[in-house]
């Protein structure tokens, strides 16, 4: 049964008026991008303080720090949106409490978004960030790096990760909040629960404004199911939702790693949808996740 919270929670964000749905689908787009913001301290809550947050211009990509000490270990955390909406301020909140419960700095990615900037250009802003972190000095601990994100952010941070280990500087934890895995969109999830907020035809068109080239969407860099061998992955926590369109490509995911010898923990949160975690003020299991996810963080980069 979807949680009363959820419903709740669904009616916070502005919805377009007629004339925005008759509009062109750019336009839609630019609506959806500021309801999306608007809504945060609505559904987000108050802004936990702390001792850093702080803009960072990371190789001309643009990025916030939050930590509560110096030297911590590093989170690079990529928001979701489809790829094409979203920002650092849609999950200020999450990163916040991430970094207050974890103990470990928060790097929160302003990657290009399409339309305006299609594939590959955010994989290319995440390389850009990570090899930042490695050769700067922005006071934390980046020999203690995990990666992760939710949604369009999650698929950009395990395909980061993949890269990464094949460069030979592999990252030690990845952290996908009900990840984008699959362009073909063949779970059984997306018929089974797909009238819960996001359903097959939203994620076709996300993928096809992220990756036009659809021969682009069945190679490595795009879909991680591609990629031939996934041994030597870092240890990963999946979180899934139980009313949401990508739960089973998550759950295929985490089996597909633990295949490979790879360490992972997958949480399903029952009675949620889509979108619940970064929802901290509206949603009790979206400060559970976010807990969870601190807990991750704290066992695998504190050494």
């Amino acid at each position: 049964m979807l949680h009363p919270q959820v419903t709740a929670a669904d009616k916070i964000r502005r919805r377009p008026p007629s004339d925005v749905l008759a509009a062109d689908p750019y336009a839609q787009l630019t609506f959806a991008r500021k309801a999306m913001e608007d809504a945060v301290d609505a559904e987000c809550g108050p802004a936990i303080p702390l001792a850093v947050v702080a803009e960072v211009d990371a190789h001309g990509v643009p990025c916030r720090l939050y930590a509560t000490r110096p030297d911590a270990p590093l989170f690079v955390y990529l928001h979701g949106g489809g790829w094409s909406y979203g920002s650092i301020e849609t999950v200020d909140r999450t990163c916040r409490r991430i970094a207050d419960r974890s103990g470990c700095a928060v790097l929160s990615v302003d990657y290009r978004l399409a339309p305006e900037h299609v594939f590959p250009a955010a994989l290319e802003d995440v390389e850009t960030v990570l090899s930042y972190v490695r050769k700067s000095d922005i006071g934390v601990d980046a020999s203690r790096l995990a990666i992760g994100g939710d949604s369009a952010g999650a698929q950009l941070a395990t395909i980061a990760a993949r890269r990464q280990r094949d460069a030979g500087t592999p990252l030690d934890h990845q952290i996908l909040i009900y990840p984008a895995l699959d362009p073909m969109t063949a779970s059984a999830s997306y018929d089974e629960v797909g009238e819960y907020g996001l359903d097959r035809a939203g994620m076709k068109l996300a993928w096809a404004t992220y990756i036009p080239d659809p021969l682009q969407r069945l190679t490595p860099d795009a879909a991680i199911f591609a990629t031939p061998d996934l041994a030597g992955m870092p240890s990963t926590l999946i979180i899934t939702a139980e009313y949401d369109a990508l739960r089973d490509e998550g759950a295929d995911y985490a089996e597909a790693l633990v295949s490979a010898g790879v360490q992972v923990v997958h949480t399903r949160y029952m009675g949620v949808n889509h979108g619940f975690a970064r929802k901290l003020a509206v949603i009790d299991a979206a400060r559970a996740a976010t807990d969870q996810v601190a807990s991750s963080l704290r066992a695998a980069l504190t050494f």
